[in-house]
């Protein structure tokens, strides 16, 4: 075989993983809203997850895609304890620690993830609450371990903090998708990422994201930042003051 020639298959090599990955479609996401501020009188938003799916050429596939859209954030490490009766007294009887327990997930799908993916795959890209690897530290029995993880679910779950909806994505014309996704009131602060997947045939072919900012706003954003920067002269204040309204609301009574 010739220099030339062999430098041709060479390049071909490397550029038929490129055509290849190039031919994929591709997602434009957005999100409504990139900041929630949290006041007072803050009672629960619904971010809207929009976006589109170019596809090479802008033709259309005869197998249409599916999507799966996710709101997950901040992880954090959390301790779970279980309680248990023991003579007439409920007490912590065992306890599991979890690195990377998310604050807040919500998923949502065109289909249900199990039409989608399999068990494989949604466990790799983390779809369904399932899925979610929270990382035990330590060992830990697997029948332990799933006891827990379920308590933590269903707890969440009843909270409105872990969101599960087999059916919130539309997709129009099989370019337009659109999902609402509700954050509750009691949602935590943090940034928070919203992420969009593309699957088709089982693979997903797409993925993209953008961030999401959950804050505190107003008062509670100053009095945040007080404890935070603070700690010393945020507890004082707060001392002064439970002495004075204290004393405040004896005086009114005596003089009733």
């Amino acid at each position: 075989m010739s220099a030339p020639r062999a430098l041709l298959l060479s390049l071909a090599a490397l550029l038929l993983p490129a055509a290849a990955h190039a031919a994929d479609p591709r997602l434009v996401p957005d999100v409504s809203s990139r900041a929630i501020d949290i006041q007072y009188s803050f009672t629960g938003e619904e971010l809207l997850l929009f976006g589109a799916i170019l596809y090479p050429g802008q033709r259309l596939p005869d197998d249409r895609a599916d999507i799966v859209v996710v709101l997950k954030g901040p992880v954090r490490p959390i301790i779970l304890r279980e309680k248990r009766r023991v003579a007439g007294i409920w007490v912590n009887a065992s306890s599991i620690r979890l690195r990377t327990s998310p604050a807040f997930y919500a998923i949502g799908s065109s289909r249900p993830i199990d039409k989608l993916v399999d068990e494989r795959t949604a466990a790799i890209f983390e779809l369904g609450l399932a899925n979610l690897s929270m990382s035990p530290s330590g060992f830990s029995e697997a029948r332990k371990l799933e006891r827990f993880e379920a308590g933590l679910t269903d707890l969440y779950r009843r909270s409105g903090l872990f969101v599960e909806n087999p059916a919130a994505v539309e997709i129009t014309e099989g370019v337009l998708y659109r999902a609402r996704i509700p954050v509750p009131a009691r949602v935590p602060v943090g940034t928070y990422r919203a992420e969009t997947y593309l699957i088709s045939r089982g693979r997903v072919l797409a993925v993209a994201s953008r961030d999401v900012q959950i804050r505190k706003a107003g008062f509670e954003r100053f009095v945040a930042l007080a404890a935070q920067h603070h700690g010393f002269l945020y507890g004082l204040s707060a001392v002064l003051l439970s002495l004075v309204l204290g004393y405040g609301a004896s005086a009114i009574f005596r003089r009733r």
